[in-house]
């Protein structure tokens, strides 16, 4: 390996090294899905406990009996049941933002980040994600309406050419254009986030820049990661709904409850391991450059010189010689 490490390996790597993330955003799934459907449930309860009509679900997806279900009157308005599922997959949404800060945060550190760590992070950047996705949300909605519109243009133009096959070709190369072009919208605002929270940036706007130069500047490397990671949940979409079909009997509800848990789980791999190509990607490109402090230069200690005083010497004393005194 080179000294930059390839995004793909080293996303990969944080994934599997914080495999906590996963196991709690899927039990915070698991958690709203059974308070979102709660009321369907019970409501389908209360029909078919007691009727033969459950038979033809338990053997197999029946939609006349669905349909049928749904137009009795004891069932009540279909919106009373749906509404709880909608505003709880909201708060995923919701909680989602809250905590990819910490995500982030733990990615990028080269050892486990202590709970507190994490926690905090998620609260200093909780208003910053709100505006990200505010402004992402707002931009995502342009880019998504004048793509669609223009795929529909197209298609129009398309239909009036003698050529049966044209129609179909435009509408699966408008459908790739608009995939790749939504792809890099996504990795523009990924970085974006990364750099918030890694960067401690309080002004947005400038990760928002910093994402969308960085996003210009290496899109062929960063789309190529993000669409192989894509194509990866793809492939783990199909063959678990293949295995669904093929060896879980219509009548296994514990059958049909762990293959649909494990496929869910194993679909969060592949956002993650995006997030974490995102946060490899800053480390290499986009972190502020260290600044290297030399070593303090040791200093030998300049003692002042001793002058040493000259002491006088004494002076010799000559004693007096008194004159004797006359004799009487």
């Amino acid at each position: 390996m080179s000294e930059k490490q390839g995004l793909m390996s080293s996303g990969f790597g944080m994934v599997a090294r914080n495999k906590r993330y996963l196991v709690w955003f899927w039990l915070l799934n698991l958690t709203l899905a059974e308070l979102g459907t709660s009321a369907f449930r019970t409501a389908t309860h209360a029909l078919l406990d007691h009727s033969f009509a459950a038979a033809r679900l338990v053997r197999g997806f029946d939609l006349a009996t669905l349909l049928e279900l749904f137009a009795r009157p004891e069932f009540g308005p279909m919106q009373a049941k749906s509404t709880p599922a909608f505003d709880f997959a909201f708060l995923f949404f919701l909680a989602t933002a809250l905590f990819l800060p910490g995500v982030f945060l733990g990615y990028a550190s080269e050892s486990r980040l202590p709970r507190d760590d994490f926690f905090r992070a998620c609260g200093r950047n909780l208003w910053r994600f709100i505006r990200l996705l505010i402004v992402s949300g707002i931009i995502l909605s342009i880019f998504a309406g004048t793509l669609f519109a223009l795929q529909v243009a197209l298609a129009k133009k398309a239909d009036q050419s003698t050529s049966e096959l044209l129609p179909f070709r435009v509408n699966l190369i408008s459908l790739g254009v608009i995939f790749l072009i939504m792809t890099a919208v996504r990795i523009w605002f990924d970085l974006a986030e990364v750099d918030t929270v890694l960067n401690d940036q309080r002004a947005v706007r400038k990760s928002i820049w910093a994402g969308l130069k960085h996003m210009l500047r290496s899109l062929p490397r960063l789309l190529l990661s993000y669409v192989i990671t894509t194509l990866v949940g793809a492939i783990v979409l199909v063959a678990g709904l293949w295995i669904w079909l093929k060896s879980v009997p219509p009548a296994s509800v514990l059958g049909a409850f762990l293959v649909g848990q494990i496929l869910l789980f194993l679909l969060l791999i592949p956002r993650f391991w995006q997030r974490g190509v995102a946060v490899s990607y800053w480390q290499q490109e986009m972190a502020p450059p260290a600044v290297v402090v030399a070593p303090p230069i040791p200093v030998e200690p300049v003692y002042p010189e001793t002058v040493v005083a000259e002491v006088p010497e004494p002076e010799s004393v000559v004693p007096e010689i008194l004159p004797r005194p006359a004799e009487s």
